[in-house]
């Protein structure tokens, strides 16, 4: 299927695989591309029983979250170089989340610590499935009030993607820092994913919550989301969501469904490719794994470079990377804990014989 490619949301330069700095000294040996993941790290309390209301849990295991941060950790257990931008509160809270995503590998350069504000926090109650119910406090979150885009420039100086989004767009002025970061990111070359990660109860009203994310789609290169927020969104099967939000601008959408897979469509054609049987155990943190997979993968392949060309039977294999390390977290509790490393990705792909999805996978980490 084509699609002509029109012209929305912030002008689009090409995405270019040096980067903003390394452009310059293309004759050089480029060092390995990072990726930018920008928004909130919070601790979620994670019941520890299954059960399937926040009411009826009795105790709580503490554990490092937030959708940015979560992709970010996956980047880096996957081996693809990335730092982490946002803001925690000066707090036990915040120290432990700089404390875990350092030890991840991640660049904590651009993580800052409020002195008047506190970590955000939130309360998940987990069912016999492994399905979430989430509960966030805030009131406001340390993540709500960054606005420093000095270190956001820093930060993408020479980065290869910036990955943004979740409910670090609800309020000001995290929500216009980060709008801010997709379009000088876009302007200089610089790959822009969003994820929003709907959580519509921390939303100020729903005409704003589809407001601030139809903007920045508007202002994505690649956009990923889940069934789950597609219902949030509007009515609709996830193949009708997703066409719907190529018409914003973006170059690839893929809606992720849990163990049946996930649908993309991009400006060449649509793709519906079959998830991995896994036992699972806890599904908390998946997509953002999905998302690590899909940005590293595509960042291997060169993929990155030429969104809005590539047809699906390219994309096949880098989803199928992305569809192991999401499968791969949902067989073990927690959201970090259970984010899969390169070669475990590699032997999964491998023992489900995608031998070119398992060759990707191992090229992680080398930026194509």
């Amino acid at each position: 299927m084509e699609r002509r490619q029109r012209n929305r949301g912030c002008p689009r330069t090409r995405y270019n695989p040096l980067g903003a700095r390394g452009a310059a000294h293309s004759g050089r040996s480029a060092p390995v591309r990072r990726v930018v993941c920008l928004g909130e790290a919070l601790i979620d309390f994670i019941s520890a029983e299954a059960s399937p209301s926040l009411a009826d849990v009795r105790a709580f295991v503490p554990a490092v979250g937030g959708s940015p941060a979560n992709t970010a950790v996956a980047l880096a257990r996957l081996g693809q170089p990335v730092a982490f931008v946002g803001q925690v509160g000066d707090d036990p809270f915040g120290r432990h989340i700089a404390a875990t995503l350092a030890r991840s590998g991640a660049d904590v350069a651009g993580l800052k610590f409020a002195p008047d504000v506190r970590t955000a926090l939130a309360f998940v109650a987990l069912d016999d499935v492994g399905h979430p119910d989430f509960v966030f406090f805030r009131h406001p979150g340390a993540d709500q009030r960054f606005d420093d885009t000095s270190v956001v420039r820093s930060a993408l100086a020479g980065a290869a993607c910036l990955h943004t989004g979740s409910i670090f767009f609800t309020d000001e002025p995290s929500r216009s820092t980060a709008l801010l970061a997709m379009r000088s990111a876009r302007e200089t070359g610089v790959l822009v994913s969003y994820d929003p990660n709907v959580r519509v109860s921390v939303w100020p009203s729903r005409a704003d919550m589809l407001a601030t994310i139809a903007e920045a789609c508007s202002r994505a290169d690649l956009v990923k989301l889940s069934a789950e927020d597609c219902i949030a969104l509007a009515e609709g099967d996830a193949l009708a969501h997703a066409r719907a939000l190529l018409e914003l601008g973006p170059a690839l959408v893929v809606v992720t469904r849990g163990e049946r897979g996930c649908v993309a469509v991009t400006q060449r054609g649509e793709l519906e490719l079959p998830g991995y049987a896994v036992d699972v155990v806890d599904t908390t943190g998946a997509g953002d794994a999905f998302t690590g997979g899909l940005l590293s993968a595509l960042l291997a392949t060169g993929l990155a470079s030429r969104l809005s060309s590539i047809g699906t039977a390219e994309l096949r294999p880098s989803l199928q990377v992305a569809s192991a390390v999401g499968a791969l977290t949902t067989t073990r509790r927690g959201a970090i804990p259970a984010l899969p490393t390169r070669d475990e990705v590699v032997e999964f792909l491998r023992s489900r014989g995608d031998s070119e999805a398992a060759a990707i996978a191992a090229r992680i980490g080398g930026n194509g």
